[in-house]
C-alpha cells in the first residue's frame, strides 16, 4: 500500500468522510499544524513513519489549521502543533506540542484494536457475570497472546477483586512500579482493596443487616456492611454508612468514617454522589 492509504489530507468539505466516517472503523489521529510552526515540521516525519509503519490500524488526519480555520475553531484548537484522537465520531484523545516518539506510541496504543481487545471484553464479561474462574483464565490467557497489552494489570486486579482473590490482587498491585501505583486506576484498586481488608474474617451480609437492625449504632457490623456495599458497587448506601460512623464517632478505628468517604471519593472521581457527600462531610468538619 501506499502511504496516502494512511495518511490523509483533510479540508472542511472532506473532514466528515476522512476523519468522522474513518473514524467508526479504525482511530483517526487528526494533526493540526501551519507550515510556519517549528514543532510541527519536526513532529511529521514521526507520525508518517507511525502511520507507515501501523499499516492501516490507524488513519493520519493532516489539517492545515490556517487554511482550515473553521475546524481548528471547532475543535478547540489553541496551539501547534495539536494531535487528536478520534474514534466514532468523537475526540476520545489528545496531547499537545512536539512529543518524542515513545509519547506518540502511547497515545495509539491506547486506541489501537490489538489481538486481547476480545479476551479482555470477554474477561469483563465473565466477571460481570460472576463466573470469576473463567474471567481470571481469560485475563492470563490475554497475557500469554499479547504480553504488552496496556493496563493489564489494573484490568486483572480489578477481575482479582470482583472474584475475591484479595491476596492475589494486592500482591499484583505492590509488583507494579512506584510511578504506575501512583496512577489515578491502581489508586482506585487500592482503595477498592483497602475495603477488601475491612472484611477479613467480617460476617456474611444478613448477619451484619441483623446485627444493625437489633443496634443502629453497632458501628462495626456498619463498617463492614459498607465495605460490602463499595466492593459490590452500591456506592450511595456505603456512603451513607460511612457518613453514619463519621457523625456518630470520629475516633473509632482511627477515623474510619471519614477516611472511608475519601477513599470512595476516590473511587467515584466526578460521579454527582461526590459533590453530595463531600459537602455533608464538610458539614461535620467545619
Amino acid at each position: 500500500m501506499q502511504q496516502a492509504t494512511f495518511v490523509s489530507i483533510v479540508t472542511t468539505q472532506n473532514f466528515a468522510q476522512e476523519v468522522l466516517a474513518k473514524s467508526h472503523q479504525v482511530p483517526v489521529l487528526a494533526d493540526f499544524w501551519a507550515a510556519w510552526c517549528a514543532p510541527c515540521q519536526m513532529l511529521m516525519p514521526i507520525l508518517t513513519k507511525l502511520a507507515n509503519e501501523y499499516a492501516g490500524k490507524f488513519i493520519l488526519a493532516k489539517i492545515n489549521s490556517d487554511e482550515q480555520q473553521q475546524l481548528a475553531i471547532q475543535y478547540a484548537v489553541r496551539s501547534l502543533p495539536t494531535l487528536k484522537v478520534f474514534r466514532d465520531g468523537v475526540v476520545v484523545d489528545e496531547i499537545m506540542g512536539a512529543q518524542p516518539e515513545p509519547v506518540l506510541r502511547e497515545l495509539l496504543e491506547r486506541h489501537i484494536e490489538r489481538p486481547g481487545d476480545a479476551f479482555r471484553a470477554q474477561a469483563e464479561a465473565l466477571s460481570a457475570a460472576g463466573q470469576h474462574t473463567a474471567a481470571i483464565e481469560l485475563m492470563q490467557r490475554l497475557k500469554q497472546e499479547d504480553a504488552t497489552y496496556p493496563h493489564w494489570d489494573e484490568i486483572f486486579v480489578n477481575i482479582l477483586l470482583h472474584a475475591g482473590e484479595y491476596a492475589q490482587a494486592e500482591s499484583l498491585l505492590k509488583a507494579l512500579p512506584a510511578n504506575v501505583q501512583a496512577q489515578a486506576p491502581v489508586q482506585q484498586a487500592l482503595a477498592r482493596l483497602s475495603f477488601a481488608h475491612v472484611l477479613q474474617n467480617a460476617p456474611e451480609v444478613k448477619t451484619l443487616e441483623a446485627a444493625l437492625a437489633a443496634d443502629a449504632k453497632d458501628l462495626t457490623a456498619r463498617y463492614q456492611l459498607s465495605a460490602y456495599q463499595v466492593l459490590q458497587g452500591n456506592y450511595a448506601e456505603a456512603l451513607e454508612n460511612l457518613l453514619f460512623i463519621m457523625r456518630s464517632s470520629r475516633p473509632f478505628q482511627d477515623d474510619a468514617g471519614r477516611k472511608g468517604l475519601v477513599a470512595v471519593f476516590d473511587l467515584l472521581g466526578n460521579d454527582p454522589l461526590v459533590s453530595r457527600y463531600r459537602s455533608k462531610m464538610s458539614s461535620l468538619l467545619y
